[in-house]
């Protein structure tokens, strides 16, 4: 990595930060570490990291706080760390301006792949360049609003595709149910519920995924929202 990247760990855990700072440091990033709330913003605001990770079972401050703080005067991706039973939680952070979160336990190659995923999407918010999403067979032109599937054009209603472009235009985040229908329904397509999203999901894998039952583009982060699924 010709330049570090420096990722703030906002854990308390000693045992996560031994293993969170071995498995940075090991793919050639710098480490910065905060074990409460209070560190962690000060350090943050002194430091400014390229990527922070977050717990939010913290000692002092809610993890929930500490984004919001976090967010008031930062754009670096911030991803949470969550244990298992929170999703409540997890959907409260994304709503609240996480890029993702990773549930505990979790290995080196999922921790490392969410990471080139975060700081590719800032990278692309820096630097917007063609509005294309390619994946595995599926494109999807954001500027002509057209979707392709193995070279053959695929259709979709107003809906489906403002839907598919939320996620495209976020590909490899989970966003949450709650974020989709606050960005795709507004006023143009009436109320919606969470069973308004998965059935317009239902639709899309039926008309992108070879098989909809094993979908390979649209993934289901359980209990909180979908994810497409990016390089």
């Amino acid at each position: 990595m010709p330049d570090k990247k420096t990722v703030l760990i906002i854990e308390d855990e000693i045992a996560i930060v031994r293993f969170l700072r071995t498995s940075l440091q090991d793919n050639g990033f710098l480490v910065l570490e905060a074990s409460n709330g209070k560190t962690a913003l000060e350090l943050s605001a002194a430091k400014k990291p390229d990527l922070i990770l977050l717990d939010l079972g913290l000692p002092d401050v809610d993890g929930l706080e500490v984004l919001k703080g976090l967010r008031r005067w930062t754009s670096a991706p911030i991803i949470i760390l969550s244990a298992r039973g929170q999703e409540g939680d997890k959907i409260a952070a994304l709503d609240s301006g996480a890029d993702d979160y990773l549930t505990k336990p979790f290995g080196v190659a999922e921790l490392m792949a969410r990471l080139r995923v975060a700081l590719r999407h800032a990278e692309k918010a820096g630097h917007p360049g063609n509005p294309v999403y390619e994946h595995a067979g599926l494109k999807i032109d954001l500027a002509a609003h057209r979707v392709w599937h193995k070279k053959k054009e695929i259709h979709l209603s107003p809906l489906q595709y403002e839907l598919l472009a939320v996620l495209a235009s976020n590909a490899g985040r989970v966003i949450s149910q709650k974020h989709l229908i606050k960005e795709v329904w507004r006023e143009s397509f009436g109320e919606a519920t969470p069973e308004s999203v998965r059935f317009v999901v239902h639709q899309l894998r039926h008309k992108i995924e070879a098989d909809p039952v094993r979908p390979r583009h649209i993934k289901t982060e359980p209990g909180i929202g979908y994810r497409l699924e990016s390089d």
